[in-house]
């Protein structure tokens, strides 16, 4: 199995278990990542069994052929991440490239291990990586830099830019810590946090946020009446 599925204090986590191949990625491992997803959990943490790397990106060991469906494939699971009710919490260490900075990108709440190095390769081979997500994250200028430059970066600068949200010794368990609690709370609400946040409009967001809030009924834990 390239992905190990396990619960860990009442949560699912997704672990990338190719540690011979640097949890390179392939149809195999993308489409075990997919099935979680589809799940639909109210949260989920994906993690890898090894520290000397969340991902590697896709398998360069396959077919041209297959190479080409794993980058399509990838496409398709960035988005169903971005699409899905699940709250994804990533617990990442070692190196993440390419594809597999990519899946950093497309989650909702990023844990770094202190040994997290990320680039986003491509611009060199023919291929532009990660352009769609960087900009929300670490603005205009940041995203193209990393983009044209293809140059890692380590724990603390994506810290300090906004491409991970904690740096820790120990990723999973933070990861663990964050995602108990967020299940502590309204998984409905959680959802709708999420919608909102992904609108890139902030006069359209504030509109949604608004609306929302207009027609609960009721109160939103831990903050009183609406």
């Amino acid at each position: 199995m390239s992905v190990r599925l396990e619960e860990r204090s009442g949560l699912p986590v997704a672990l990338l278990d190719r540690p011979d191949r640097l949890n390179a990625l392939d149809l195999a491992t993308v489409s075990a990542v997919r099935a979680v997803i589809d799940q639909k959990k109210p949260v989920l943490i994906l993690a890898s069994t090894s520290s000397r790397a969340f991902s590697s990106g896709a398998d360069t060991s396959v077919s041209d052929a297959e190479r080409a469906a794993v980058s399509e494939s990838l496409y398709g699971l960035y988005a169903a991440m971005r699409a899905a009710s699940t709250i994804i919490i990533t617990a990442a260490d070692g190196h993440a490239i390419g594809g597999g900075a990519q899946l950093l990108l497309a989650s909702d709440i990023r844990v770094a291990g202190r040994s997290l190095s990320i680039r986003f390769v491509g611009v060199g081979h023919g291929l532009v990586v990660g352009a769609w997500g960087l900009p929300s994250l670490i603005g205009r200028g940041g995203a193209l830099e990393l983009c044209l430059t293809t140059r890692p970066i380590g724990s603390d600068e994506a810290l300090a830019k906004g491409l991970v949200e904690r740096v820790v010794d120990d990723p999973l368990a933070e990861a663990i810590e964050v995602g108990t609690a967020i299940m502590a709370l309204d998984p409905a609400l959680n959802a709708i946090a999420k919608t909102i946040v992904a609108i890139s409009d902030p006069d359209k967001a504030l509109q949604a946020e608004r609306s929302f809030n207009s027609g609960w009924r009721g109160s939103i834990p831990g903050t009183g009446p609406i």
